[in-house]
């Protein structure tokens, strides 16, 4: 082996590490939007099912019906 070869082979390895690591850190970040976004829907399913399941009510705390009765 030649010092060439030596060199040429170690570019290639480390040409080999770099797009290895940028493979990981795309699927890394694919992984994290998709996180966020479940996370993202679950909270505003969790808003949206406290709304219906709680009633409205006005500034004092009272309900629309109890303030005009």
């Amino acid at each position: 082996m030649n010092v060439d070869d030596v060199v040429a082979a170690k570019v290639e390895a480390a040409r080999v590490r770099i797009q290895a690591a940028k493979r990981r850190r795309d699927e890394l970040a694919a992984a994290r939007k998709r996180g966020l976004a479940a996370r993202h829907a679950n909270k505003l399913r969790r808003i949206a099912a406290q709304q219906t399941t709680q009633p409205v009510t006005t500034d004092d705390g009272s309900t629309p019906t109890e303030r005009n009765s």
